[in-house]
């Protein structure tokens, strides 16, 4: 029993001893972090030491300086607090405290927490100090100098003296602070704030000399000092020298350039002695600065009413709002200068309306897209002044009063009268009401047309040249006048008083597929049109002696008073196979033409694109319904009429029309599969044409003008072996190209083999120019 309680005991020793060994190597290595400003480890090692034995004292003030020093006020508060319960005669854990209770602004337990460390030690200087700042923190000033004279009782300062003299001036006992800043320098000649505090003192004594005197032995020991620099500057001011203070300002301002508050208190000084233009560059100085400071805003806005320019202060007043809407003291501002500057603008000009949906071509008119019910009306309405109200129909319409020239925008119902009322009065009751008309518009979109390069119906664009360049030009067609054309980003040249226009570009397409037009009416009517770029003529052209080759084919199928035809189509489509294999740039096919159709395309649509394109060789093929009637030619239209000669296109025309773009052309051939052409149109081959040759070079230079018509007199029937002998021939061609000549050879006797009445017809087109030339078929 005795062996077992000395074991106990001896147990309870040995882990004493290990525990006191352990928090003994804690507070030393929490002492060493702490010094060598390693804050982490010294919580962690503090903290294990408070772990250990709780009522270590300094542990606690240490881990409290470390969260001081990680800015963890709350913490250190915390951890000082319980330093000083645990021995709270100890004058320094006192402090400790009352520092951080000063950080945290409670000035009233921090001047306690001082006092207290002054109480414990006498001696105890900078508690004094502190505690002197505390009272002035919360301005108890007397309270801030009986703790100074209690501290100058032991140890004379010049900092003592310093705070003392900040207590006295606070008090306005200028003369016990004027001598306690010269003792300060008595003690510190060096203490550039007790020369400053001595200066300001004798300011306010007027003794402006003593003043000065103080102000430039602070600057002799720091002239750069900003401190000082503003003091002597007040000085100078309160003195009536604001010449010398704007010096000090501008030498503040070189030390600062990025310190809005020294421009606003130069720009201060400059209005104060009138001087606005200078007061106005240092406010928007300081306004780039700092956009979000309001006053800044206000001081300028002064300094422009004082030079009569309200309009520039009302945007600053304006400005003010916006940076503070909250904000009663920029409020009031507002709301003060709106008052002054009602009567100064005040104005007798009526408000002027402008509409911006829909448009207003002319006074009165409003323009607007047919079948609408409903529109949402936009517009602004122009004024010197505020606007009080906006009318339409009578109703009240929604928008900023807050803005000049403000904007509206309301959806309403149409008017049965089609007629729209929009009144508008500013805040002077200057009034105006404009009355105007509704008209509809149309509201389908520009129809694009490409003239060069061709385009086919699907938009495919054959280019003939590789460059990375093309010069596009083309025709719109709309109701209403074009605003604007784009091509690819390019924007088009057009005449924007002309219907229909015509428009061109250039425009760039290296290493690009397609292109893109757009076109836009004036009433936003718009269209977007993609055409592909197909490069495959280039190489056509490369070695075609025939040079750009047209086919335009002219299919008649579905006649209204004729019976219809399937044949012309599937002739058109045989003739399109067999010209595949043959270098043929383009082909257009027109299907169906009435005779205003096949009339507008000869004499305008076929020239614009002949000559656009430069064109070298045509084949006009007509494959439909026809007439011979009185020695003439007849193609019939879909429209035409039975026993109506004059609704027929007469291929006479056709003739009249070729001519005005044959100087064009090197080579035309027109084929009439219908009927035969007719003495006037064509002369005709004395013998058997002879064929020419391929290697004949003046047959593709020399110009040629050719028809080959088929035998009937009468209407077309619906299985053609003049085409479909045209067709073979081609096809079974060996070799690289094949002329005319040979071709209507083999159509004439294969027509004549089948037992036709009548021969096909070929020759010369009469009055086009011809020079013996010929049209060859050029192999791929």
């Amino acid at each position: 029993m005795f062996k077992k309680s000395i074991l106990s005991i001896f147990a309870v020793v040995l882990s004493f001893n290990v525990s006191a060994q352990a928090y003994f190597a804690y507070i030393k290595n929490g002492e060493k972090a702490y010094v060598a400003k390693d804050y982490k480890t010294a919580l962690e090692e503090l903290t294990k030491v408070i772990d250990a034995k709780a009522d270590h004292d300094k542990a606690w003030n240490l881990r409290g300086l470390c969260f001081e020093e990680t800015n963890s006020l709350d913490r250190a508060f915390t951890d000082l607090k319980k330093a000083t319960e645990l021995k709270p005669k100890e004058a320094q854990y006192q402090f400790d405290l009352g520092r951080v209770l000063y950080k945290l602004q409670k000035y009233e337990e921090a001047a306690i927490a001082f006092g207290e460390a002054t109480n414990n030690d006498k001696k105890m200087t900078v508690a004094f100090e502190h505690k002197a700042l505390s009272y002035i923190a919360i301005k108890k000033f007397k309270e801030a100098v009986e703790a100074t004279e209690g501290a100058l009782g032991v140890n004379k300062t010049s900092n003592l003296y310093y705070i003392k003299g900040i207590a006295q001036d606070s008090l306005m006992d200028y003369q016990n602070a004027s001598y306690s800043f010269n003792r300060a320098i008595f003690y510190s000649n060096k203490n550039i704030q007790a020369h400053l505090g001595a200066a300001f003192t004798f300011s306010k004594l007027n003794d402006y000399n003593k003043a000065m005197e103080s102000m430039n032995k602070a600057l002799a020991i720091d002239a750069n000092n900003i401190e000082a620099l503003l003091v002597r500057a007040q000085i100078n001011l309160e003195h009536k020298n604001a010449t010398n203070a704007i010096d000090d300002l501008t030498k503040i301002i070189t030390l600062n350039p990025n310190e809005s508050k020294y421009f606003v208190h130069r720009g201060n000084v400059y209005q104060d002695i009138n001087q606005h233009q200078n007061a106005i560059a240092d406010y928007t100085k300081a306004i780039l600065l700092d956009k979000n400071d309001y006053k800044i805003f206000y001081q300028r806005a002064k300094a422009y009413e004082a030079l009569l320019d309200f309009k520039s202060a009302v945007k600053d007043y304006e400005a003010i709002k916006k940076i503070a809407p909250y904000d009663g003291s920029a409020l009031k501002m507002l709301d003060d200068a709106k008052k002054r500057l009602y009567e100064l603008n005040k104005e007798s000009n009526n408000p002027k309306l402008v509409m911006l949906d829909p448009i207003s071509p002319k006074e009165g008119v409003l323009h607007m897209p047919k079948g609408l019910d409903r529109y949402t009306f936009k517009g602004q309405i122009n004024d010197e002044s505020l606007i009080e109200f906006i009318k339409i129909n009578g109703k009240d319409v929604a928008f900023n009063k807050d803005t000049l020239n403000p904007l509206f925008e309301v959806e309403m119902a149409l008017p049965e009268n089609k007629e729209i009322s929009i009144s508008a009065f500013d805040i002077y009751q200057n009034g105006e009401t404009w009355v105007m008309k509704i008209i509809e518009t149309e509201v389908e979109g520009p129809v694009v047309k490409l003239i060069a390069p061709y385009a086919s119906d699907n938009g495919m664009v054959y280019l003939d040249v590789e460059s990375p360049t093309l010069y596009v030009e083309g025709i719109l067609n709309d109701e209403s006048l074009i605003k604007k054309i784009m091509i690819d980003g390019a924007v088009a040249s057009f005449q924007t008083e002309e219907l229909n226009p015509k428009f061109s570009a250039n425009i760039n397409i290296a290493n690009k597929d397609n292109f893109k037009v757009i076109a836009e009416d004036i009433y936003g009517n718009s269209t977007e049109k993609v055409f592909t770029i197909n490069r495959e003529n280039v190489a056509l052209l490369a070695d075609n002696p025939m040079g750009k080759t047209w086919v335009v084919f002219i299919e008649n199928s579905d006649y209204k008073n004729f019976a219809s035809l399937d044949g012309p189509a599937k002739d058109v489509t045989m003739m399109k196979s067999a010209f595949a294999k043959y270098k043929v740039n383009n082909v257009i096919h027109k299907s169906n033409m009435t005779k205003a159709q096949l009339e507008k395309f000869f004499s305008i649509e076929l020239r614009d694109l002949v000559r656009s394109n430069q064109v070298n060789s045509i084949l006009v093929w007509y494959a439909g319904h026809g007439k011979f009637i009185n020695e003439s030619g007849y193609w019939i239209p879909i429209d035409a009429k039975r026993d109506e000669e004059f609704t027929y296109f007469n291929i006479n025309n056709l003739k009249a029309a070729m001519q005005s773009y044959s100087k064009y052309i090197t080579h035309t051939l027109v084929i009439t599969d219908a009927c035969e052409s007719g003495p006037s149109f064509y002369q005709a081959m004395r013998s058997t044409p002879k064929e020419k040759n391929c290697n004949d070079w003046q047959a593709t230079k020399f110009k040629s003008s050719q028809v080959f018509s088929s035998a009937g007199y009468e209407l077309a029937v619906d299985n053609s072996q003049f085409t479909k002998t045209f067709a073979n021939t081609l096809v079974a061609n060996p070799d690289a190209c094949i002329p005319i000549e040979t071709i209507v050879n083999k159509v004439s006797s294969a027509v004549a083999k089948s037992g036709a009445a009548q021969k096909p017809k070929f020759g010369k087109i009469a009055g086009l120019e011809d020079e013996d030339g010929t049209f060859f078929f050029i192999k791929k």
